[in-house]
């Protein structure tokens, strides 16, 4: 790797880190949110999907439209996350209300859609050799960005909510400066391609790019519900076991330990192959979906290092699954088919996120999470076939 690449991707995952900061910072000051403006306390389901759902019409909006691909990915880049810290930064407005905190949540997710996919875009554009390495990186630093709300929950002694939408609203502001004007066009970009609605259509007759996209679809189903429900998790075991875990910071630490292991995978894909980490990953998460239950029965510090193994196991899949869709899609619409894989994979997380929410007094029985577990199942299964570009 080069020294400009380097600096290029440097700049690509700080601003990745800095401007996803904003997607989970309700999920962390949920309690001082809804003090605040007299909402109940268990809607985290809800703005979850919400966010969530805004993300998934951006993605298809941009995927319709090829956006990623007809222009120049870092001003899209630059122009969604300022708006994105635009309307985080909303919700400090006097006189929020459940809905019109709901509309800014679904106003910032769509808003996403032009950093988190666009974000793998363009370093797909900088890297073609070693992709793998580098989109662990990248995903690794979305992991700190969701991860980082409840860290700055955690160290504010006071007035925490706005503490932590003023700090997430700012870092998007400085990512969106970054990638907007500190990264150029990549070698490997094919900016201008033609608005072919029907390509939408045909992206996945490819079977490689089918395989890995179905693959990406059954680690979604887990993933940002495991994120979402991880303070909740912490919350069951402290009742079952009379513990007073502090919430904020264990959350943290457990979603923040899958940064690392994106980076580890990353050296791993260089070593094996990118399908190689996510199968090994999606066992390994999958074991821990359905041991869940018993492990609220063990003694603190076994029950902690489980949730920190299932925090890095959860996604160490996701930047080698993001890889392999990336290398087997049409180079022309790499940007269009990157941005719908994420959008149909977000479309199944809100369906996830809000069968876990009906079980939100039920999370030390099975049922749940048997559930839960067929996500990585359908994963390993398209993992597992056998295709002719394979």
């Amino acid at each position: 790797m080069s020294l400009s690449q380097k600096k290029t991707l440097f700049l690509i995952v700080f601003a990745q880190f800095s401007c996803t900061s904003v997607w989970f910072a309700v999920n962390a000051v949920i309690k001082q949110l809804a003090e605040t403006y007299h909402i109940n306390p268990n809607s985290i389901g809800f703005f979850t999907g919400v966010i969530q759902f805004g993300f998934i019409i951006g993605t298809l909006i941009f995927a319709f439209f090829s956006i990623a691909d007809r222009f120049k990915a870092s001003k899209v880049f630059l122009f969604c996350a300022l708006f994105s810290a635009l309307s985080n930064f909303a919700l400090l407005i006097p006189g929020n209300t459940y809905w019109s905190i709901a509309i800014l949540r679904f106003i910032t997710g769509i808003c996403l859609a032009g950093i988190y996919p666009i974000g793998i875009k363009i370093a797909s554009d900088f890297f073609k050799n070693g992709l793998g390495r580098a989109l662990g990186f990248l995903v690794g630093t979305l992991v700190l960005g969701t991860a980082i709300p409840h860290f700055f929950n955690f160290i504010s002694l006071k007035n925490s909510l706005q503490f932590v939408i003023i700090i997430t609203s700012t870092l998007s502001v400085i990512g969106a400066l970054l990638i907007g004007f500190g990264v150029p066009v990549g070698p490997y970009s094919k900016q201008g391609s033609k608005f072919e609605p029907k390509i939408i259509l045909n992206i996945f007759s490819v079977p490689a790019l089918r395989k890995a996209s179905f693959g990406y679809f059954g680690h979604m189903w887990e993933l940002y519900t495991f994120w979402a429900f991880t303070p909740l998790l912490l919350t069951t075991y402290n009742q079952i076991n009379n513990t007073s875990l502090n919430i904020s910071l264990w959350s943290f630490i457990i979603i923040v330990s899958g940064f690392f292991s994106c980076i580890f995978g990353g050296f791993l894909a260089q070593k094996f192959s990118s399908q190689w980490v996510a199968k090994t990953s999606l066992w390994v998460s999958l074991a821990c979906i359905l041991f869940f239950p018993i492990s609220i029965q063990l003694p603190t510090p076994v029950f902690l290092s489980f949730m920190v193994m299932w925090g890095m196991f959860v996604i160490a899949d996701s930047p080698q699954l993001s890889t392999l869709v990336a290398q087997s899609a049409p180079i022309v619409y790499k940007g269009t088919a990157i941005t719908l894989v994420n959008s149909i994979g977000f479309l199944l997380t809100i369906f996830s996120i809000q069968i876990m929410n009906s079980f939100i007094n039920g999370l030390d029985t099975y049922l749940p999470f048997i559930i839960l577990s067929l996500g990585p199942l359908l994963g390993l299964y398209f993992l597992n076939k056998k295709t002719s570009s394979s």
